[in-house]
């Protein structure tokens, strides 16, 4: 069940409606029963081990407490249980692949058949932050319904934002009582996320899909009007995902955590970080990158390592694919490259007032925007030497095709061309919607309903009229 689905359009309001009818005792227990329905609506033998894994990661939570002596051993157990779940669903034919590689194809291929369940990693990424804080002395989660709606509350379990049980778990006992406001923020997020989902990030994706399919009809110029919009598509169909799901989970009486802060308006690689999938980013920082030993080490090798060590495998957590481990190499590489130039120009006075300045600060966000649009190239391209090729194209600017010569990509074609008469309009609603949620939550700025009204309905109109004929899932789905 998709949230930009039919069936979705009448899931949320039924579970909502019998959630605040319900008798506050039973509330939990709805939300599970309905959180598994969700899930299963898609494979519903997947219920089953989501289910065992939330059994499994809720006894080594009580072991933990229970069993001083041995937390170290259950704690090993708990993580390595995760990751071989994980490992064997994602990473199985990826890793076997890589063997025959090694054996020069002397291993037989793997009969296998492995769908991947949707969700998993972000599944296994909130057991292990849940396991690892009860070592670290958190109390845990006592109730096994409590526990259960954590693992599977329906609005984030497929793709995040990734909670923390410190956060959720309070919540659950809290007599929130429904309001007003709570029905204007949920759906206020909702729409504004199926708009970026299917107005703007679904249009995009066709322009990107025909140029990722065939770089080699492509000309540079072409490559780049297409790396840009895929870029502005991954940004607006997953923080569409997350705004519908922080939606849907405030008509709930839930908080769950923001997960993007307006990233390409970052001034480093590093701050992109602070803003983009911010709960992942967290993550890998607090469960991967702090645990190797952080920049805690006497020299800088010991932080490059640990810095690659992690941008890998957060890159190997998005998908079972070279591009991904080089996408993440990539964000690592540039991670480093920004800290040693940070420490080298913190040293020169002109430099550092060159960089507060205002064109030195838009300089950095563009120049900012431009290596994260070549880091997407290995996150979107099909294989590593279809990225590689294009990549040689954008920095060279390749002229040897050009769009209109072949005829293999029209922008205009691909897109309904009206959509270009109103981009302007388009724009000015995104950056309305980004000042209405500032003033609400930064400045606790009142907003008018008749204003709201009129916004929400600007929103409805456009979805109605340039949604594409068939809306792809989201792209977070498939990780």
């Amino acid at each position: 069940m998709l949230f930009n689905s039919f069936w979705y359009l009448i899931f949320l309001p039924s579970v909502v409606l019998i959630y605040w009818r319900a008798p506050r005792v039973m509330r939990t227990a709805l939300l599970v029963i309905a959180s598994y329905i969700f899930y299963i609506s898609w494979k519903p033998i997947y219920g089953l081990l989501i289910f065992g894994m939330t059994l499994a990661n809720y006894l080594i939570g009580l072991a933990l407490e229970r069993y001083p002596a041995r937390k170290k051993l259950t704690l090993f157990i708990g993580i390595g249980l995760n990751l071989l779940l994980l490992a064997y669903f994602k990473y199985a034919y990826f890793g076997w692949g890589m063997a025959q590689w090694a054996s020069q194809g002397h291993l037989p291929n793997l009969t296998l058949e492995i769908i991947l369940p949707l969700g998993i990693s972000f599944f296994a990424f909130e057991f292990i932050h849940y396991i690892v804080d009860v070592y670290k002395g958190d109390k845990p989660v006592k109730k096994f319904l409590d526990f259960a709606l954590f693992a599977s509350f329906f609005p984030t379990q497929i793709a995040g934002p990734i909670k923390r049980f410190q956060d959720f778990i309070p919540q659950l006992s809290k007599d929130t009582k429904f309001n007003l406001s709570m029905l204007d923020d949920g759906l206020n997020e909702i729409v504004f996320g199926l708009f970026k989902k299917v107005v703007i990030a679904d249009n995009l994706s066709a322009i990107a899909q025909s140029a990722f399919t065939r770089p080699d009809l492509l000309s540079g110029t072409d490559l780049w009007l297409a790396t840009y919009a895929f870029a502005f598509q991954i940004y607006f169909d997953f923080s569409g995902y997350t705004d519908i799901a922080r939606g849907s989970a405030r008509l709930l009486g839930y908080n769950v955590p923001p997960n993007f802060n307006l990233p390409y308006l970052a001034t480093s690689i590093t701050d992109f970080w602070h803003r983009w999938h911010m709960s992942l980013s967290t993550w890998l920082r607090d469960y991967l990158f702090l645990p190797l030993g952080g920049s805690r080490g006497k020299t800088k090798l010991f932080t490059w390592r640990n810095l690659m060590l992690t941008m890998v495998l957060g890159g190997l957590w998005h998908g079972a694919a070279m591009h991904f481990i080089i996408w993440g190499a990539y964000q690592g590489v540039m991670l480093i490259l920004h800290k040693e130039f940070k420490t080298l120009t913190d040293k020169i006075p002109a430099l550092v007032a060159a960089k507060k300045s205002a064109v030195g600060h838009a300089l950095a966000i563009v120049f900012t925007f431009h290596l994260v649009c070549i880091g997407w190239v290995f996150f979107r391209a099909e294989t590593l030497t279809s990225a590689l090729e294009i990549i040689r194209k954008l920095l060279f600017l390749d002229f040897s095709q050009s769009l209109a010569a072949q005829m293999s990509l029209s922008i205009v074609n691909t897109t309904d061309p009206v959509l270009f008469m109103i981009l302007p309009f388009i724009v000015a609603l995104l950056f309305a919607g980004q000042l209405i949620a500032l003033a609400q939550q930064k400045y606790k700025v009142v907003i008018p309903r008749a204003m709201q009204a009129v916004y929400m309905a600007a929103l409805i109109g456009l979805l109605l009229v340039f949604s594409p004929d068939s809306s792809p899932k989201f792209i977070y789905f498939q990780f």
